[in-house]
């Protein structure tokens, strides 16, 4: 599945519904997945490309959200059974194409990158743990993908680093966005700083979003409202799901809310021009205001600011004019109210 992403982000917000592994390592549940958010209209379904072996240890120990959430040892333990198979890779893409929405995956391992590759999927999102992954940088930015990297737990100096090893060895400057993120799960609201979004856009001038961990669908609307040209946030079928991930995920009603939020921002944006809309113009007489007789002006008299007041419509001579009148002689009688020739 050839993908342009620069196309599809041309005039709108790029929205992708992160499955991740809330698929719960069943094919019926991915499916129902991709079926939610291609109802919710958005622009893609990500999942994740990994074998529990290749990821981690089997001492490594669980993260602290994980804890609360299961009761599994270790994170080998939990990722084992939570592996997204070749079969539902292959399945769940044509189910996609079907659906009419792209499928994207963040792979772990170069095994992971390879695998991928050969399924021509041309988009490659790299996960926040791989930022300082050495040598699968290298690899990813041979082949040459557009790439999306998110930056969550990341310093700048650290983010500086990375992009210039996917740019020293092949990456294209202009297939590189940056999703600005926090790797919590939840994130707190104090913690999103979503200020520091729209400070990668200006440090490294690329194609700027967010990855949103944090609960609700406020964060990523007010993120498109700042600028962000890509949005990836977690879904879920229900949070009352089995998990990792679907405590701080949102649910299919939501996933639709925030797309239909996030369209109606993409219009109240508009440009940077400033100037009179088609809908405005027909108000513009009605709440502007003329010069108008403040009282009886009789036919020689001086137009002074005694005799002259300001009101709705504004048919007549605008106000901005009022000092070329001041002095002038009246050449006919004028009721009150009446606007000044």
């Amino acid at each position: 599945m050839v993908i342009n992403l620069n196309s599809l982000m041309k005039n709108k917000v790029f929205i992708i519904a992160e499955a991740g592994v809330n698929h719960n390592g069943k094919l019926d549940l991915a499916y129902k997945l991709i079926d939610k958010a291609a109802e919710a209209n958005v622009d893609a379904i990500k999942f994740q490309t990994f074998t529990a072996e290749n990821l981690v240890t089997k001492s490594a120990p669980l993260a602290k959200y994980q804890k609360k959430n299961l009761k599994i040892k270790n994170q080998y333990e939990l990722l084992k059974k939570l592996e997204f198979t070749k079969t539902m890779h292959s399945k769940c893409i044509k189910r996609c194409k079907l659906k009419n929405i792209k499928f994207i995956s963040s792979p772990f391992d170069i095994s992971d990158i390879h695998f991928l590759r050969k399924l021509n999927l041309n988009i490659i999102k790299i996960p926040s743990g791989e930022i300082t992954n050495l040598p699968y940088l290298k690899y990813l930015a041979k082949l040459k993908k557009k790439l999306i990297l998110s930056t969550g737990m990341s310093k700048t100096r650290e983010i500086s680093t990375a992009l210039n090893i996917l740019k020293k060895y092949g990456t294209k400057t202009n297939d590189i966005s940056l999703l600005h993120c926090n790797s919590s799960y939840p994130a707190p609201y104090e913690d999103v700083n979503l200020k520091a979004m729209v400070f990668l856009k200006k440090k490294f001038n690329l194609k700027i979003g967010l990855s949103d961990h944090s609960l609700g669908i406020e964060v990523p609307i007010a993120a498109v409202a700042l600028g962000a040209e890509i949005i990836e946030k977690h879904f879920t079928l229900s949070r009352n799901m089995i998990g990792p991930d679907h405590k701080s995920s949102i649910e299919p009603q939501e996933l639709s809310k925030m797309v239909k939020s996030i369209r109606k921002i993409e219009l109240a944006l508009g440009s940077e021009c400033k100037k009179i809309t088609k809908s405005e113009i027909k108000n513009i007489n009605i709440v502007r205001k003329s010069i108008v007789a403040k009282k009886f002006i009789a036919k020689g008299e001086l137009f002074t600011l005694d005799n002259l007041a300001f009101k709705r419509p504004g048919f007549g001579i605008s106000p901005m004019y009022v000092d070329r009148l001041i002095g002038k002689t009246a050449k006919k009688n004028y009721k009150k109210d009446s606007m000044i020739k």
